[in-house]
This record gives structure tokens, sequence and C-alpha cells, in this order.
């Protein structure tokens, strides 16, 4: 951790913590779209104010949110005039293992989650409208799937998101979400995996997968919107 020549608080060992707090700081899509942006690149809450368009005074509260839930660290103090410093965040390199939300707590994780979407989408458009090129592909479509064939496209899609996880130098950042959700109960008695499967990590991309960037992805032209 560098300060540009200044002195460095004495850093704190991280506790282990449950996806039960990840939920909770996760459940606002602006904290999702933060951790999003620091997942590009480290910035300080300016320019991450910048990002979102609103003054950094109105970030700090949601900085220090997803920092508690280590989502987030301080990856170094930057020097400034007059002797001040400021922070530059990073998105933290550990998961924090296990899940113990609440159904409450996922939906409204999972509700934050198509908003911060929907926020892009609009984004995306009102660029396009501006004279800006930006491409948007969105996708909806109902699949009869067995057991197994939801498997095997689980691990399609799996494969696709490690196909293009490391980002291009010369890419474009390009926001990529998957939502496999039946419409209809099972057959065969109850889920073996009471977890929530939103936040499983694929690929071995850091954070959870609904939050992870890729350089670039197409869906297919079925039902396209």
């Amino acid at each position: 951790m560098s300060t540009g020549g200044g002195p460095v608080p004495a850093a704190r060992a991280a506790a282990p913590r449950g996806w039960h707090g990840v939920h909770k700081a996760l459940a606002d899509p602006l904290r999702i779209r933060l951790v999003e942006w620091l997942m590009e690149r480290p910035r300080s809450a300016r320019q991450l104010a910048d990002c979102a368009g609103l003054p950094a005074d109105r970030l700090y509260y949601h900085l220090g949110q997803l920092e508690q839930a280590g989502l987030i660290e301080v990856a170094e103090y930057r020097r400034l005039a007059r002797g001040k410093a400021e922070r530059i965040y990073a998105a933290a390199e550990a998961e924090p293992p296990g899940d113990d939300a609440s159904p409450q707590e996922t939906a409204a994780f999972l509700g934050s989650v198509l908003e911060a979407t929907a926020m892009d989408i609009t984004a995306a458009f009102q660029a396009k409208q501006a004279g800006r090129r930006r491409e948007v592909d969105v996708t909806r479509a109902a699949l009869r799937l067995t057991d197994e064939a939801l498997a095997e496209l689980r691990g399609h899609l799996a494969q696709i998101a490690a196909r293009f996880a490391e980002s291009q130098d010369d890419g474009t950042w390009t926001r990529l979400v998957l939502v496999l959700a039946d419409l209809q109960d099972r057959p065969g008695g109850p889920a073996t995996s009471p977890g929530s499967p939103a936040l499983s990590n694929a690929a071995g991309a850091r954070g959870p997968a609904l939050l992870r960037d890729v350089s670039t992805a197409r869906m297919p032209p079925q039902n396209r919107l």
C-alpha cells in the first residue's frame, strides 16, 4: 500500500464474513455499480462520483458499507495539495464464504441487480441518442429444460464466461447479465442447494458472478428486444 510518501495506517486483518452482510451491502443498485466500477480499476471517491454523476459526499456512506462487507478495500492513499490525502478504493481480492442470507435479503439483492442493469441499459440508449456508439442486446426467452439440459446450459454459460473473463486492453467494457429462473416447480422434491445460485462464482471470477465484467458478449437472437 502506497501513500505517495506519507504514513500508512496499519492494516487490520479482515474478519471472515458470510454472504449475509454481502447481500445487505449490495441491496442497493448504486453500490452494485460502485463495485463494478472498482472491478475495472481502482478509483477515488471523486472519480467514482464522476462515474455516477453524483457529488462525492453522497458516496462515502455507500463506500463504507461495501468496505465493511469486505467487497472493497483501500488500495492506497494518494497525496493531494496542502498535505491532504485521498483514499483510492479497489475491489477486494478475497471472496466472502458461505451463504446465510434470508430470502428477503436475497430478493432485495437480486432486485438491486436488475435495477442496476436497467440503469446501464438506459445510459447506453441515452448515449446512442446523443450520437455515440453503444451496442445493446437483450434476449428474453422461455426454454423447457430437464435437469440434465439445465446443467448442460449452465456449463456452456460458464465456459463462455471463462472465455471472455480476461479483459482485453483494447476492448470496451460491456455488461453481461445472465439469469436462469424456473417458471415452474421442478419435479423430484426440494432443491439440493438452498443457497442463492445467483451468487455462485464462475470461472474463478473475483467477487459475485453477477458483478463480473467481461470484455464482450453476444446472446442468441431469439426474442431479441
